[in-house]
């Protein structure tokens, strides 16, 4: 009776070790789909990146819906890099404190994310208040200034997050390099990702057209290539 017991038990923790690597492996792959939903979208309906501030405060109300819809696009995005770096850690909890580490890093990035994809409900009463019927030129260039400060703050949360799941995937990195089933070559693509990320805020705005192939690393070539990994080595186990 114990010998059925133990293998019983041995065949669930395979099971749910296969479920979660399946899952955190679909989750990478959806988060990639998600973030291409997301830059497609607001490029198509959202507000300017180049405009001025009077400018993109002036036509909020042409591309709130655009923004809203990309901003869910992105909160499903924060949602499955959860479930990606959860299956990574089950992947390589047993090698080393690194792969700890690097996950609490990565959910706390992910946690500053989070604050991000509700940006049109910040902008809003700047909004109202300038398409007021009462509104003077003298108090719109004034929201036009609390519009850009506003805008300042949310490039603060990018910066912030950024270092954040750049150093987690440093840290993850390290923690593969030492694991068989991932081994130096995606560990290394781990390491190179996130330190590129850590150079490319020291040298351009998270927010300006030249950090769009640093985003693109981090939110779609890092979570494909490693939800795929993830997803291989759940039919592996």
């Amino acid at each position: 009776m114990f010998s059925l017991y133990t293998q019983f038990t041995v065949v669930l923790h395979v099971d749910q070790e296969k479920s979660v690597l399946r899952w955190g492996g679909l989750a990478g792959i959806l988060a990639g789909v998600f973030f291409l939903l997301t830059i497609i979208t607001l490029v198509e309906f959202g507000p300017s990146t180049t405009a001025p501030a009077a400018q993109l405060v002036m036509n909020f109300p042409n591309v709130r819906t655009g923004l809203a819809v990309g901003n869910g696009f992105y909160f499903l995005v924060s949602v499955s890099l959860v479930g990606l770096v959860l299956g990574l850690y089950r992947a390589l909890r047993g090698t080393s404190a690194f792969a700890l580490f690097g996950t609490v890093l990565y959910v706390l990035g992910i946690g500053v994310t989070f604050v991000e994809d509700t940006t049109q409900f910040a902008f809003d009463p700047i909004s109202n208040l300038y398409h007021a019927p009462g509104a003077t030129p003298a108090d719109q260039a004034t929201l036009a200034l609390m519009w850009q400060a506003t805008q300042g703050i949310f490039n603060e949360f990018d910066t912030s997050a950024t270092i954040l799941l750049s150093a987690g995937l440093i840290v993850l990195g390290v923690a593969m390099i030492r694991t068989k089933s991932f081994g130096k070559v995606f560990g290394g693509l781990s390491v190179v990702i996130g330190a590129a990320q850590i150079l490319a805020i020291n040298i351009v705005s998270t927010n300006s057209a030249a950090y769009a192939p640093f985003a693109l690393l981090a939110f779609l070539i890092f979570p494909v290539v490693f939800g795929w990994k993830l997803y291989g080595l759940s039919k592996a186990a």
